[in-house]
């Protein structure tokens, strides 16, 4: 007598054969990986605040032109490739920082490039990071909210 196969044994077997196939990553790699990447990054920020500060500026300026600079950084790595490549390599290290913020808007911003200025770039460039922005103004508004009504 021949075993009936079922739709159940079917699927089975199927979900092994792929989870024979699908990469296992290497997560103590992936994570060395960030780690390093996010403090190289997060070192060159602390450099270039450090340098601004000894340059004359204050505190609060040197902050603000530190972060611009790293944000510029980011767009024109993007702009070059360079910073895709190293977000695949790096991940949350590259994600992380101020940088992969630049990263998120530019990305989108390129691929629409061929469809316009206006409903290419213009469109597509907040598509990712719109929804970070919104919740971030968002969430500080009713923060702000509750310190104001909780500290009266």
């Amino acid at each position: 007598m021949k075993k009936q196969i079922t739709n159940v044994d079917k699927e089975k077997e199927y979900k092994e054969y792929v989870n024979a196939k699908v990469p296992k990553p290497n997560y103590i790699k992936n994570c060395i990986w960030a780690f390093l990447v996010g403090g190289v990054i997060c070192a060159i920020a602390q450099g270039i605040m450090n340098g601004l500060k000894n340059s004359g500026l204050d505190k609060t300026d040197s902050n603000t032109v530190t972060v611009i600079i790293m944000v510029f950084l980011g767009a024109f790595l993007t702009g070059l490739g360079i910073y895709d490549k190293l977000g695949k390599k790096a991940g949350a290290g590259s994600i992380v920082p101020i940088s992969g913020f630049a990263n998120s808007i530019v990305s989108p911003a390129m691929e629409f490039k061929r469809e316009g200025y206006i409903l290419g770039v213009g469109a597509k460039m907040f598509s990712l990071a719109g929804p970070v922005l919104v919740y971030g103004f968002g969430s500080s508004v009713i923060i702000g909210l509750l310190y104001y009504f909780f500290n009266k």
